[in-house]
């Protein structure tokens, strides 16, 4: 009998009360498109795999929301203002929140690499650094979890760390040293 990857996923997603909250309070905030992603999600499995607490390595909850209409540095703001309005610290500090529809404009300029305009949220996880990495989950209103995986699940419940097969970047090393740190049971692949 094969495992059911997405239902363990959502079972830790709802079993780590900070995700939750973050979840919770994004789907009242009612944003365009919007996906909790990254970190705040592949680091609650690689915890539930090694047996440490739910919140052990997270830096922050990544907050990806898409909304074409604006792209301005100053609509975004006015989100990330929002948003943070809706925490109490120690969250206001940790949901990081972008507008996917505006990173090309400045990801080159931080990262080096060129980054071709997105089409939506979940189109933002196809271009993360490693597979393991590329997983977006959405509290809906009936709470059900919408799970968003390009890549599967595999990589992650399996700990197995690799670059993306479709982005070739010079961060991979970078990020793979910082992962290998705070959980060194994962397997790093070149």
């Amino acid at each position: 009998m094969s495992r059911d990857l997405e239902a363990e996923l959502r079972d830790i997603v709802r079993a780590a009360p900070g995700l939750m909250h973050v979840l919770q309070t994004a789907r009242a905030l009612d944003l365009p498109d919007w996906l909790v992603f990254s970190g705040a999600i592949y680091q609650a499995v690689l915890n539930h795999q090694t047996r440490r607490s739910s919140d052990y390595g997270l830096k922050d909850y990544d907050l990806g929301y898409f909304d074409a209409a604006d792209t301005s540095y100053e609509a975004e703001d006015a989100v990330i203002r929002r948003v943070a309005a809706a925490f109490e610290p120690p969250l206001r500090e940790m949901v990081e929140v972008r507008n996917q529809a505006r990173v090309h404009l400045w990801f080159e300029g931080k990262f080096g690499e060129a980054y071709t305009p997105l089409t939506c949220s979940a189109e933002a996880l196809e271009r993360f650094v490693s597979p393991l990495f590329a997983v977006g989950v959405r509290l809906e209103a009936d709470d059900a979890i919408t799970v968003l995986a390009p890549f599967g699940l595999e990589d992650l419940f399996a700990m197995r760390l690799r670059p993306n097969p479709r982005r070739q970047t010079g961060g991979f090393a970078r990020t793979a040293a910082s992962v290998s740190a705070r959980w060194p049971e994962v397997e790093v692949l070149p």
